[in-house]
């Protein structure tokens, strides 16, 4: 037995048929397996790898970048959007369609003023992806780009609109002017810039920012930048106004041997704004006082202008009264008439006294007052109105400048008032 063991060739057979024995029991079909109740059925012998599937996706409206190097020019003809159909194996197709972490783009660098055909191009797109563009090669043209200033126009919108009795103004537009930048061919073809400012219900002065629109002379929109793209716009919005002249009143008296020797109003008429019915009956502004026993010398007031009622605003606010004084002087004026006033028909009137049915009149004034001063100036009158026949004692009134003082030989004169005969 030893030398048998010992034998090679007797090693090498045994060797022989235990190989030959586990080929054999490797390839004997096993028994198939019993059928699951449940999960998915299982070979016991690996399966050949299977092919992906593969499909055809189409993205719309897919951003085009533009790269370029130059400053000085304007490029124009590239689409804002394409269309990318993306071909090959599903997965692929699916993390591209979601993601969208790819990029279309327009190589402009370095290109000469003139046109250009382009083909866009992509990254970031797996390799296992057929790319086709919609469009794929493009046209563009390349332009010097200019610079230049233009006015700003404003354009009022429902004008028709506005609150009745009120009126759209010159507007005024912060910055006035806006510079614009585009291709020459552009720059070229600008006819107007306009901002636009709605005017309905309006019924005060409108502020606003507006945008600014760039337009050819078709009206067509150009696609330019405008700095700035957005400016101030102030449009004052008046109402129907009045210009009246100021009825001032002096109240207190001047200290004792001052007389006033002139009063100035500047402005000496003002702005009303309201309704038209209230603006028409008003004549002047009334409720401007000076109080003059306040004043020593020559004064200039600062005075706050009264609204009339149911007017909306004054304009201006406030002005100034100029109030000259002067040491006063007396002057007379000798056989002046008393005039009669509101005797009825029918009546005769006789002065009694005085008979001269004159009288003199003594005025102190301010020496530049007096000076121009004539008889004309001054008025003495009586008013006999509704007295019955008979004698009366009837006080003269003086009518003449407000800024003086007047005195007479007497307050009264004696008059008989009688019927005419039949």
């Amino acid at each position: 037995m030893d030398k048998m063991i010992n034998n090679h060739w007797v090693m090498r057979i045994i060797a022989l048929l235990m190989a030959l024995m586990l080929y054999i029991s490797v390839n004997i079909e096993s028994p198939a397996p019993k059928k699951q109740t449940t999960g998915p059925v299982t070979s016991v012998f690996p399966s050949a790898p299977s092919q992906s599937s593969k499909g055809t996706e189409t993205i719309q409206d897919v951003e085009v970048k533009t790269y370029q190097d130059q400053d000085n020019v304007v490029i124009t003809g590239v689409p804002e959007t394409v269309d990318v159909t993306l071909s090959g194996p599903t997965n692929s197709l699916l993390k591209a369609k979601q993601l969208k972490d790819f990029e279309i783009y327009a190589e402009l660098s370095d290109l000469s003023i003139g046109s250009h055909r382009i083909e866009l191009k992509h990254k970031n797109i797996a390799d296992n992806l057929e790319v086709n563009l919609n469009p794929s090669v493009i046209t563009v043209n390349v332009e010097e780009k200019v610079t230049r200033d233009f006015p700003v126009e404003v354009d009022f919108i429902n004008k028709n609109q506005i609150e009745a009795g009120y009126t759209a103004q010159e507007p005024i537009v912060k910055p006035s002017v806006v510079r614009v930048t585009g291709s020459k061919t552009l720059i070229d073809s600008i006819a107007l810039i306009k901002t636009r400012v709605n005017l309905q219900n309006a019924n005060e002065t409108l502020e606003q920012e507006s945008k600014v629109t760039v337009y050819d002379e078709d009206g067509n929109i150009l696609p330019v930048e405008a700095y700035p793209s957005v400016v101030d716009v102030t449009v004052p919005i008046t109402s129907p106004s009045k210009k009246l002249p100021l009825n001032i009143k002096n109240e207190g008296e001047l200290g004792e041997g001052l007389s006033i020797a002139s009063i100035e109003a500047v402005p000496n008429e003002v702005t009303v704004y309201g309704p038209q019915d209230v603006l028409n009956p008003l004549e002047f502004i009334d409720g401007v006082t000076v109080d003059l026993s306040k004043i020593k010398d020559d004064t200039v007031l600062d005075v706050d202008i009264p609204v009339p009622d149911g007017a909306t605003k004054v304009s201006p606010e406030k002005i100034q009264i100029k109030v000259d004084v002067d040491k006063e002087e007396e002057r007379v004026f000798e056989n002046l008439p008393v005039r009669i006033r509101g005797l009825g028909e029918g009546k005769i009137l006789q002065f009694t006294d005085p008979e001269s049915r004159e009288l003199d009149l003594s005025v102190t004034a301010a020496p530049n007052v007096l000076e121009k001063m004539n008889p004309s100036d001054l008025e003495l009158f009586i008013n006999v109105n509704d007295l019955s026949d008979g004698e009366h004692d009837v006080k003269v009134e003086v009518n003449g400048p407000q800024d003086i003082k007047w005195s007479l030989p007497q307050e009264q004169v004696n008059v008989k008032i009688s019927s005419k005969q039949s």
